[in-house]
């Protein structure tokens, strides 16, 4: 009988269960310097990267669909929309993570775009991976909060962000991602991961203000189980060296 392959939801679950780290690269659609992204995919492939993430808060439709066309061509690792807003759908994804913002009490980022979007991811083949999405303060104002009007949790309230993520998990959310935003100064405090990560049964997602390996690293010892990084590693030849 032919072997059913794996989920990426479940791969991730299977990952966490062997203690096994997961890295993705965050491709934001409006930020790719077109000329430079053979190097740049040629750089993911030579890396530790087991996913790439493609999004962003503010991403034309048609740039989306030609970056993902692209990495299809060019990586066999599984691409996975983090959409900023229902417009962020491609069919050609391998996953989407199906985004509720839980730190924030926006009801479009909380219901409104979710319904929106569910009619239209119905009539594809993605892969829908409910997301418990926090994000957290980070030392300056970042895309997310300005464009979803919320405000990040408190960095120094971790039982606060541990009842968030708790809820998360009882809603039914498959993964829960704590994010500092992009461009951020701080990044997610390594004991409010470890807070998260060992009192909740699902995995955890970490991004945002990890600009090195030893950042990496850091989050990966306190109990994040994907870290998700930007392109700061793209003009670093030994980012990925000890």
């Amino acid at each position: 009988m032919e072997e059913k392959l794996l989920t990426i939801n479940q791969q991730i679950r299977d990952a966490k269960e062997s203690g096994q780290k997961l890295l993705a690269i965050l491709l934001d659609p409006d930020k790719i310097v077109w000329e430079n992204l053979d190097h740049l995919l040629l750089k993911i492939n030579q890396s530790p990267a087991t996913h790439i993430f493609v999004g962003g808060s503010i991403v034309q439709s048609i740039i989306l669909e030609d970056l993902i066309a692209q990495l299809k061509q060019k990586t066999s690792l599984p691409v996975v929309i983090f959409p900023g807003d229902p417009s962020q759908i491609s069919p050609q994804a391998d996953a989407i993570l199906f985004l509720s913002l839980l730190s924030g009490r926006n009801p479009d980022y909380l219901i409104e775009y979710q319904v929106q979007a569910a009619p239209i991811l119905k009539k594809t083949n993605l892969e829908v991976i409910s997301t418990g999405y926090i994000l957290i303060e980070s030392g300056n104002e970042t895309a997310v909060a300005r464009v979803s009007k919320t405000k990040p949790l408190n960095r120094d309230n971790l039982d606060l962000v541990l009842a968030t993520a708790q809820a998360g998990e009882m809603l039914g959310n498959r993964l829960i991602y704590l994010e500092a935003g992009s461009g951020a100064k701080k990044a997610v405090p390594l004991e409010m991961i470890q807070l998260i990560a060992q009192n909740i049964n699902i995995p955890v997602i970490v991004g945002g203000g990890i600009v090195d390996l030893h950042g990496i690293q850091n989050a990966y010892k306190a109990g994040a189980d994907l870290v998700v990084i930007g392109t700061a590693f793209e003009n670093d030849s030994q980012f990925f060296e000890s």
